[in-house]
């Protein structure tokens, strides 16, 4: 019960914040639109390389924006100090990272359902689209950037050069999901929910992974 508490108040605490700094209005939803109309205008106007083109751009948006939000959830708590406090205060670290990560993994879900209908807008992707299967993809991948993020943030928010330190961090360990994430929303958009399986699977292992690391360790990389 400890956990699920120190989860929620972690949950509320980082989503009032970013509801009154309004951060990703103004950074990353820009950001992300003009990496979405550049990428098109460099593809040029064959609309079967857009259509092909599509999963990925919609994964390395997200990666990009796992970055930007995971950064500014740790940021302004290291500048005050704030995360001092939070860490020295009486509650489950592990409830610390699982708020952390839910927090980041609801912006990350928001960001990513505006991506998917800007590309299939813009691309015309998923016409033929199998929506349980990728809203299965999205679920599974935006819980495994959400939990890489909210483990390395804390790493990358305590060092002097955190604005290099997370993408490096972050862009190794977010290949296998970036893999499996294309090839399944690839698969979902063009109806073929049946190959979605297999990706899925590896999404939930990844997911798996990171997570039970952040709740195991993450008291000691916080202390630290």
């Amino acid at each position: 019960m400890a956990r699920v508490a120190a989860m929620a108040a972690v949950v509320a605490k980082d989503l009032r914040v970013e509801v009154r700094a309004r951060h990703a209005a103004a950074v990353v939803i820009p950001f992300v639109a003009t990496l979405v109309v550049a990428f098109g205008l460099a593809m040029g106007p064959d609309a079967t390389a857009l259509r092909g083109a599509a999963p990925g751009l919609v994964w390395v948006a997200g990666l990009f924006g796992t970055v930007l939000t995971s950064r500014r959830s740790y940021e302004a708590e290291f500048a005050d100090d704030a995360f001092t406090g939070l860490v020295l205060s009486p509650v489950d670290r592990g409830g610390l990272f699982a708020g952390k990560a839910t927090a980041l993994a609801v912006q990350l879900l928001v960001l990513q359902v505006g991506v998917l209908l800007t590309v299939g807008l813009l691309y015309g992707a998923g016409q033929a689209v199998s929506l349980p299967a990728l809203v299965a993809v999205v679920v599974l991948g935006v819980c495994g950037l959400a939990g890489l993020g909210a483990l390395l943030g804390v790493v990358a928010g305590a060092s002097r050069g955190r604005e290099a330190l997370l993408p490096l961090l972050v862009f190794p360990l977010a290949v296998p999901l970036l893999v499996a994430a294309s090839r399944a929303t690839g698969a979902a958009l063009e109806g073929r929910g049946a190959e979605v399986t297999g990706w899925l699977g590896l999404l939930l292992a990844y997911d798996v992974a990171f997570w039970s690391v952040g709740l195991l360790f993450y008291e000691h990389m916080v202390e630290d």
